[in-house]
């Protein structure tokens, strides 16, 4: 019997929501992540991009635990002298809570190739509402 080794032609995605209110952003992060590479799925191929489609929604009601929201910074360089930007979490999250779902998802993804072409397939939404609902997404319950 061979080892299954999926491929292109082999692979099925699904689309699943994922809802993050009132939970931490980390844990709801930390699921995006393994649904966007497939690491739930039986025929899980690290070489092989498996995974399902993501959406996110009621990212503006997630949660950051502890003191994260004062002492949490979103830091950005230009590369040229004084061009880092800071903004803090707490600011970030009434402005732009999409970003700040993205960017903890993104980094518990590995730096590659592959994770950068499962990034295409995360939505995420402030709101409660999405407009996917012709792809018939499944809601993700209960981790």
């Amino acid at each position: 019997m061979s080892t299954f080794m999926a491929n292109k032609g082999t692979i099925t995605r699904s689309w699943y929501v994922l809802d993050a209110a009132g939970k931490p952003l980390g844990k709801t992060a930390a699921l995006a992540a393994e649904l966007l590479r497939g690491k739930r799925k039986p025929e899980f191929t690290p070489n092989a991009d498996c995974g399902d489609f993501v959406i996110v929604i009621n990212a503006e009601k997630a949660v950051l635990t502890g003191k994260k929201l004062d002492q949490k910074y979103y830091r950005t360089h230009s590369g040229w002298v004084g061009g880092l930007k800071e903004v803090k979490y707490r600011t970030l999250m009434q402005t732009r809570p999409e970003l700040a779902m993205k960017l903890a998802i993104r980094g518990m993804l590995p730096k590659n190739t592959i994770s950068r072409d499962s990034l295409t397939r995360l939505h995420i939404y402030q709101g409660s509402e999405h407009p996917h609902a012709a792809q018939k997404p499944q809601v993700w319950d209960a981790e």
